[in-house]
């Protein structure tokens, strides 16, 4: 029987099979076999070949010929913390920090990313390109790069090299490169939206819509003392365990080195304040100070073209009565839209040091003592300038520039001392790395501890995000081994170490119990609000007045007529509800309920709609609604070219590395 197997297998036959067998692994889980590696991204998008957009979806297809980016993890931590910064800024002491971990919220930021990626992808593949013009024009343009408002190539390199890391300029051109062509499609597409008369009318029309409405407020539950189950407070704590996670917390020791703390060296040479002073003469120069006036007319930047030309016809009248011979303070008392009209016009003494706007003050030093220059257009509107007085500039005396040069030097010391005492620092931690105390003792610093706390948290040097990074990063976190020297200020650094680590967790019922059983009635009570506000609206419909139930209810009922969109009638959240239910029908009302930002119930009924007046509406009113409408529009074509690029790609999100 063996032979007759072994004779039927060998044969054409048996080999034509096999080899139709071979194909589909030679395409489907092959790369599982023979290409293992350990993946870290947090999300990829990959995008067929633009000459071949039906390319399979096959592994062997897909490698060879079809564009791929990631997004790492370390990427999307950085975005992760700057968002968290933000609205920590934004919140004070109402964030929320366990909220904002929330993989939710994790997935909405990693969704922004991918928008991003997806337009650059689709820059690249449209054969989209950034010029060398273009690059140097927006580098040029950087006010770190300038020196009296002109480019200065010299002080472009310093600072590239100073950088950490350090940059050549190659870099630094290709980095701009990038980040124009990232910008490039969407800010042209948001440039290139417009908006007709007739769209335009409609939504002025829409948006200047009134409605009339009643409305009351459900009044808060009264406290629930009711005991709770053990049963339910178990089906609710098993139900819900994501509201009673303790977020990630580490320990840390640090040792901290800051410059402005170190003792200051040595009186500093006379001989070396005199050989400092020669070399930088040129920096202890009192500049040329003029004294000056000025009247404004102002008009908007934005304003059309029309009232641009009224206000400068206003101005070039001005000009012709103060050339004319009358009093230019008499003038500027009258006509002038400045705070400094009561004053006459002064403005004081001005040097040419950018406190007032380049315009301005170019025309300030271009104007002879005793004379009126202007109109001079600035954003603020048309000027008129009188230069009054001139002070010269001087060079300043070795004795008056001494606290300056004393200041320069004692700084200069420190950075050197801070230099070479953080190099010691790091070398003596790379011989120690599992334990801060030998380095501290060796350069008679202190390690200092911090902690527990979570992303996003914590006092002292855990609010920088650098440190924060470093803090939980998986490196630090599994080694517990000394950090590389982190930069949290100019002259300001640390060195820390994960001492401790607890990873997120949901924590055990006995330690939340009180959480779980305070949530359970929040969630009767919402119940209940809600059950009352279905009855209350349900009698509405039914042709009950809402003025009639809410007196049944002892409820305060607000009418409130003429709301429009913008009034916060109790609040935005309840004034869209008002505009989403339809418009009532003659001698009828429009009911509907919802709830306010805080969660309060609210019932109401709209009771007339009024379409929006016109005659309010004045052209500059109409041109600025139009001109801040197209941006918008805009906006939506970048997210509609976004989405349907993205249908054409693949995207991948590693949810567990978030």
């Amino acid at each position: 029987m063996l032979q007759a197997l072994r004779e039927k297998s060998s044969g054409w036959i048996a080999t034509v099979i096999l080899g139709m067998l071979m194909i589909p692994f030679a395409f489907f889980g092959m790369e599982q076999y023979l290409f293992q590696r350990t993946e870290t991204f947090a999300a990829k998008i990959e995008a067929p070949p633009t000459w071949w957009t039906s390319a399979p979806d096959w592994w062997l297809v897909r490698k060879a010929f079809w564009q791929q980016e990631e997004i790492s993890v370390d990427d999307f931590r950085t975005r992760f913390e700057s968002a968290r910064q933000q609205q920590r800024a934004a919140a004070g002491e109402n964030f929320d920090s366990r909220a904002f971990e929330k993989i939710e919220n994790k997935r909405e930021i990693l969704e922004a990313m991918i928008d991003e990626r997806v337009l650059r992808m689709t820059t690249e593949r449209e054969g989209i390109v950034v010029g060398d013009a273009q690059v140097r024009e927006t580098i040029e343009s950087i006010p770190d790069f300038q020196s009296d408002g002109k480019f200065d190539a010299k002080r472009y390199r310093l600072m590239l090299a100073s950088q950490s890391p350090a940059r050549t300029p190659s870099e630094f051109d290709q980095q701009i490169r990038e980040s124009l062509k990232q910008q490039l499609l969407a800010s042209r597409l948001r440039e290139s939206a417009f908006v007709t008369n007739g769209e335009g009318q409609r939504l002025i029309t829409l948006l200047s819509e009134k409605r009339d409405v009643s409305y009351a407020m459900l009044p808060s539950a009264p406290v629930d003392t009711t005991p709770v189950p053990a049963a339910e407070i178990a089906s609710w704590y098993k139900a819900h365990p994501e509201d009673f996670r303790a977020p990630e917390m580490v320990t840390i020791e640090y040792i901290d080195v800051d410059a402005s703390t170190l003792v200051d060296a040595a009186p500093i040479d006379e001989a070396a304040l005199r050989d400092r002073f020669a070399q930088e003469k040129s920096r202890f120069v009192e500049p040329e100070q003029r004294l000056t006036s000025h009247i404004l007319v102002r008009v908007d930047a934005t304003a059309d073209a029309a009232a641009q030309k009224a206000a400068e016809a206003k101005a070039q009248d001005l000009l012709k009565q103060a050339k004319g011979g009358a009093d230019f303070a008499a003038l500027a008392r009258q006509y002038s839209d400045d705070s400094s009209k009561d004053a006459g016009g002064d403005l004081g003494w001005i040097a040419k040091n950018g406190q007032m706007v380049k315009p301005f003050e170019d025309a300030v030093f271009a104007t002879a003592v005793g004379q009126i220059s202007g109109p001079v257009k600035t954003d603020f509107g048309w000027h008129l300038i009188q230069v009054r007085e001139l002070k010269a500039g001087r060079e300043m005396p070795f004795e008056q520039a001494r606290p300056e040069l004393e200041r320069l030097a004692a700084e200069a010391e420190r950075e050197r001392a801070y230099s070479d005492l953080t190099g010691k620092l790091v070398d003596d931690v790379l011989k120690s790395p599992s334990s801060l105390g030998p380095a501290a003792r060796a350069s008679k610093l202190t390690v200092q501890k911090l902690g527990p706390f979570a992303r996003g948290q914590g006092t002292g040097i855990a609010t920088n995000p650098a440190v924060q990074r470093a803090a939980f990063s998986d490196d630090l976190k599994e080694s517990r081994m000394a950090s590389d020297l982190i930069e949290i200020a100019p002259n300001h650094s640390v060195v820390i170490r994960v001492m401790d680590h607890t990873p997120e967790r949901v924590q055990p019922l006995d330690k939340v119990g009180a959480q779980v059983v305070a949530a359970i009635r929040a969630d009767r009570a919402r119940k209940a609000a809600e059950a009352e506000a279905d009855a209350v609206l349900a009698r509405l419909k039914k042709g009950e007045s809402l003025a009639t139930i809410a007196t049944e209810k002892k409820w305060i009922l607000a009418n409130v007529p003429g709301v429009t969109r913008t009034a916060p009638v109790p609040d935005a959240q309840a004034v869209r509800a008002y505009f989403e239910v339809p418009a009532p029908a003659a001698g009828k009302v429009s009911p509907g309920k919802t709830a306010t930002a805080n969660g309060q119930i609210v019932v109401f009924e709209v009771t007339k709609v009024a379409q929006g007046d016109d005659s309010e509406i004045t052209p500059d009113i109409r041109a600025g609604f139009l001109r801040q409408l197209a941006p918008s529009i805009g906006e939506q074509d970048v997210l509609s070219l976004g989405k349907s690029q993205r249908k054409r790609m693949k995207v991948s999100v590693a949810e567990d590395r978030l």
